[in-house]
């Protein structure tokens, strides 16, 4: 044992900040928060044991439920519509026929960079029911306003279109340099052998990015799951909108529940890690 330490004492000592880092800011916390979840405290003063009671409010508890419906909505439609359109807008950011790549990257990107907080009221403003600039615009239409962020049945969707406008840019960046790595040879390849632009795509481009979608589905889940400023910033009627992680900082923070919004970060993160479990076992199968 000695002789091994003294033999690899030097890469264990560059990797041991990462440990401690690891332990005093990762796994402690997962710890406290896990026997918080066991107890009744507000916050202040002693923790009182309460066993599995929290866990048990849960299953009973509606609010709970809507907020983990409205997630897994975010979450399947951050998947589909955000790695749908950072491969299109990648491949259009690629493309030989594109001049002015340079200024066209730097737009794309800006979404990501603005303030989450400003970016939200200004969306407010778009989606007012009176005076936003969607309603007039379906007004010029002939079509009639709709309530937005008043009305349950669409309160979602100002959510859903903040998320897609803010995260696509990151992805698309990360997808566009997967695309800049593939092979040059492969499509001139393609091309004599009178492969289209389509197929192109299909055989070539999409197979190259296999590896890079599926690290931006694990990014994108564990986004997903902790969507907060979206839906804090564009509240609807209830918990019409309400996402898991803004309704775990509303016990603990609003209500001063610690007990019960631990009780809810323990459920989110076994939900990704059952998530990333089976996410990583269907990509092993795909590879084999």
């Amino acid at each position: 044992m000695l002789k091994t330490w003294n033999k690899y004492k030097a890469p264990y000592l560059f990797i041991l900040p990462f440990f401690i880092l690891f332990l005093v800011f990762q796994l402690l916390p997962i710890v406290w928060t896990f026997y918080i979840s066991l107890t009744n405290w507000k916050g202040i003063g002693t923790p009182e044991f309460a066993g599995l009671g929290n866990y048990k409010k849960l299953l009973i508890d509606n609010m709970f439920w809507a907020a983990l419906g409205n997630t897994v909505v975010y979450w399947i439609t951050g998947l589909v519509f955000i790695l749908v359109l950072s491969v299109f807008i990648a491949s259009l950011l690629s493309s030989r026929l594109l001049k002015g790549k340079a200024v066209f990257r730097t737009i794309t990107f800006l979404p990501n960079i603005c303030a989450a907080i400003a970016m939200g009221l200004i969306f407010r403003m778009l989606f007012d029911e009176n005076a936003g600039l969607f309603n007039e615009f379906l007004a010029s239409l002939g079509l009639g306003k709709v309530p937005w962020l008043t009305s349950t049945r669409y309160s979602k969707i100002p959510v859903i279109m903040l998320n897609v406008w803010r995260n696509t840019p990151w992805f698309t960046m990360i997808v566009l340099s997967g695309i800049l790595g593939i092979s040059k040879d492969y499509y001139e390849a393609a091309t004599v052998d009178g492969a289209n632009t389509w197929k192109q795509f299909f055989y070539i481009t999409l197979p190259s990015l296999s590896n890079i979608l599926f690290f931006c589905s694990i990014t994108l889940t564990v986004d997903s799951w902790k969507l907060f400023n979206e839906s804090y910033i564009l509240p609807g009627p209830g918990t019409s909108n309400t996402s898991l992680f803004q309704y775990m900082y509303e016990s603990g923070f609003n209500i001063f529940n610690m007990g019960y919004a631990s009780a809810i970060g323990v459920i989110l993160i076994l939900i990704l890690a059952v998530l990333s479990v089976i996410q990583m076992v269907v990509r092993k199968r795909q590879e084999e």
